[in-house]
């Protein structure tokens, strides 16, 4: 009887123990980004908006019209970069998280600003565990988790954007890879393509690591289904347009966005290097060349090359795109590996000095996001 006194006793500090092991990732990203949220409902409060009103602001509005009315062809108030309203401007959109949303508010019946609130949520915790799995130790991996609930723009994981749920499938894409688990990375790189363009890193991660690693029909099939998502809303795009570029002219036409090999970029961070600028001028230009660092950083690191590929991928993309300046520091927010150096080196300090610089930068990112939704008059 004593024996089993003493087992029963010992097994429920083991049991708490996997629980918060199990739950760290959740429990890290929650807190960064809660502390994000809350500074967002002061500054909110301050210009007299509520909370909900600047978390569906800007791009959310289009996406909570897409998932209420699909794609309209008639206006509905809102009206593209350039100030115009044509049949296709819709069609810029990708359908994943306004379908996501619009499924979700059907089936809950609730009302859709705060289903896409909800979704963000759900897809951020997903994509802070596949983050966790990404480093081969823990400490890296939570760490890792904290700084992308704490990038400068990380206030769109917690909107109505597409940021959380691309994040989410770009992750766990990179995890299958990483593991050899086909499926795994094929389904969540076709669902991505559906979310965003920068999917197009993915799919070409998934079929070289096929080429290098698949040994298996398998694998092989994986490859062929991982750029579906992605090749068929481009090809329905060309059907409704009439062009093989619909999507691409859609881009262009409305927010003047084409990849002119960081053009646009190099012109940008010269202006605000002479000129008179703003904080979120500085900020975006500060944010793109850092990332253009830590690449650089994380080859010197030897970061496997999936991962260290999927971060160059996503900043040529964005640094070598024209188009509005300013949302160049939300589109680097899914970059999440380019951040595992950094974990690297804050594991190795003390605890005290990694919960200080964390703690540090999500009120800076706080800061950062709440400024940028109730201070800056540009869309982000």
């Amino acid at each position: 009887m004593r024996t089993e006194l003493i087992t029963a006793a010992e097994r429920t500090p083991l049991v708490e123990r996997l629980a918060r092991h199990a739950l760290a990732p959740a429990g890290v990203y929650l807190a960064v980004r809660l502390t994000g949220v809350a500074i967002l409902g002061v500054l909110a409060a301050v210009h007299d908006r509520s909370l909900l009103d600047v978390l569906k602001a800007w791009d959310g509005d289009w996406y909570l019209s897409i998932a209420r009315d699909g794609y309209a062809t008639t206006g509905f108030g809102k009206v593209d970069a350039a100030g115009n309203f044509t049949p296709d401007t819709t069609l810029a959109f990708f359908p994943g998280y306004p379908l996501v949303v619009g499924m979700l508010g059907r089936l809950t019946d609730t009302a859709l600003p705060l289903v896409g609130v909800a979704a963000s949520l759900i897809a951020g915790l997903f994509a802070a565990y596949g983050i966790a799995r990404l480093p081969d130790d823990r400490k890296v991996g939570l760490i890792t988790v904290a700084l992308f609930a704490a990038t400068p723009m990380a206030v769109t994981l917690s909107m109505v954007y597409s940021e959380a749920l691309f994040s989410a499938l770009a992750a766990w894409t990179l995890v299958g890879v990483m593991e050899r688990r086909w499926w795994l990375a094929a389904s969540c790189c076709a669902a991505a393509g559906l979310v965003r363009p920068s999917s197009g890193v993915l799919i070409l991660i998934v079929i070289v690591a096929v080429i290098i690693y698949g040994r298996t029909p398998k694998a092989w099939v994986a490859a062929a289904v991982c750029p579906l998502g992605l090749v068929g809303f481009l090809g329905w795009v060309a059907n409704r347009t009439g062009s093989l570029t619909g999507w691409f002219a859609v881009q262009k036409a409305g927010w003047g966005t084409a990849f002119d090999f960081g053009a646009n970029t190099w012109e940008f961070v010269r202006y605000v290097l002479t000129g008179d600028t703003s904080v979120m001028e500085a900020a975006n230009m500060v944010v793109v060349l850092g990332a253009i660092v830590l690449c650089v950083v994380g080859v010197l690191r030897k970061l496997p090359w999936p991962l260290i590929a999927y971060g160059i991928g996503l900043v040529v993309m964005t640094a070598g795109s024209s188009g509005v300046t300013y949302s160049k520091m939300r589109l680097l927010v899914p970059a999440f590996t380019l951040l595992i150096p950094v974990a690297v080196g804050l594991a190795r300090r003390r605890n005290g000095t990694v919960l200080a610089v964390l703690i540090a930068s999500a009120l800076v990112s706080g800061w950062i996001g709440a400024y940028a939704l109730t201070g800056w008059k540009y869309a982000i």
